[in-house]
């Protein structure tokens, strides 16, 4: 077997400049610079724009962050939501007009962020990972970094991809009873991140319905499939909890912060938001040692099959232990053996034969080892 080690994506070899597969790819360039590092969809970027309140809903397409400068209007809550980030022009356009750091923009580039939570003076920045199941695949979760820019009367969006995770947000936006209509930004933001989370709880499900699968197989029928499956399942839990825990303390410290973006009626709906990820992360525990006990599981059940086996040509080489032996003293080249010249000493053998095999299998069968 021939191992290969990776090839090295350094920057001096990147062909395209503005579009990074690592974090790794990005060294030598100075702090700030708008790259972005992730994968690159075919599809080129969206610009959405969302602007409410409880009387006006208006929804609509623009092509540039220019746009935004007419439509303008502090009675109405804005929500701007980008899908695709491989156009640079576009996050650095909202850097410039809503005077976001620079640094905070690299990172909304940077699609391999952890969750968290960062406070500047006139906004807050959170990085959240948003998970489905590709169900192209027999079991495989799709991740997908989401940044969130919270100002007052505005908030910004940015996904990697155009997909419908945002399509319950646009639901509830169109009934005029809804709470989101009669709220701030504050709510708008924690009801994209209760978006966010309550995908988790399909993926949970998902998880449930393979794990009993997996123990059925385990138990009736367990094979190589099986164990590939444990061990994708097992990476996939591994990667769910890097991308979740740290959600705990992005939203721990969003109640805890003292800034006037966030009303006080509303920190109390991020507590809720704390309470589901606390939930997932208590099932991602439970999954893990599910999970660990399957492997345990196919091992033993690999064991016990060998011991099957290994039962059964023991019990015939017991068999043919005895015979081997009767063979191998009528071998010999004596002489004088009287049996020898005996003219019914060969069925006399085979009857002895015989006789010995279905002894010993009449006697392992009341030990109770067939």
């Amino acid at each position: 077997m021939s191992f290969k080690f990776p090839t090295w994506h350094r920057l001096h070899q990147q062909t395209d400049k503005t579009v990074l597969h690592s974090s790794a790819d990005k060294s030598g360039l100075p702090p700030g610079s708008l790259v972005h590092i992730g994968e690159k969809h075919e599809a080129g970027s969206k610009i959405s724009v969302t602007q409410y309140n409880l009387d006006t809903l208006l929804q609509q397409d623009i092509a540039s962050i220019d746009e935004l400068k007419q439509l303008q209007n502090s009675g109405l809550i804005t929500w701007v939501n980008i899908d695709g980030l491989s156009d640079t022009r576009i996050v650095e356009s909202i850097g410039q007009e809503l005077n976001i750091h620079p640094l905070v923009l690299e990172d909304i580039l940077s699609t391999h962020q952890r969750p968290k939570l960062e406070e500047y003076e006139n906004y807050l920045y959170l990085v959240v990972k948003g998970i489905s199941v590709d169900q192209t695949n027999d079991f495989s979760l799709r991740y997908e970094q989401i940044s969130i820019l919270l100002l007052a009367n505005y908030v910004v969006t940015f996904k990697e991809k155009a997909d419908n995770t945002f399509n319950p947000i646009h639901n509830h936006l169109h009934n005029e009873k809804n709470r989101l209509r009669q709220s701030g930004s504050d709510y708008l933001a924690y009801v994209i991140l209760d978006t966010i989370v309550d995908e988790y709880f399909v993926v949970e499900d998902n998880l449930d319905e393979i794990f009993d699968l997996l123990e059925d197989n385990l138990v009736f029928n367990p094979g190589k499939e099986s164990l590939q499956l444990i061990q994708q399942v097992r990476r996939e839990l591994i990667t769910m909890k890097r991308s979740i825990s740290p959600l705990r303390e992005l939203l721990a410290t969003i109640q805890r912060t003292d800034t006037a973006l966030l009303q006080e009626k509303t920190s109390r709906y991020y507590g809720d938001v704390y309470d589901h990820v606390l939930r997932v992360t208590d099932s991602l525990e439970s999954f893990r040692e599910r999970i660990a006990a399957m492997h345990d599981i196919y091992l033993s059940s690999l064991s016990n099959r060998m011991n099957e086996t290994m039962k059964i040509l023991t019990i015939f080489a017991s068999i043919f232990i005895p015979l081997t032996f009767i063979a191998g003293v009528y071998g010999m080249n004596f002489e004088y053996m009287p049996e020898l010249k005996w003219r019914w000493a060969y069925p006399a053998l085979w009857v002895l034969f015989i006789s010995i095999s279905i002894g010993l299998l009449i006697y392992f069968k009341k030990k109770g080892w067939l």
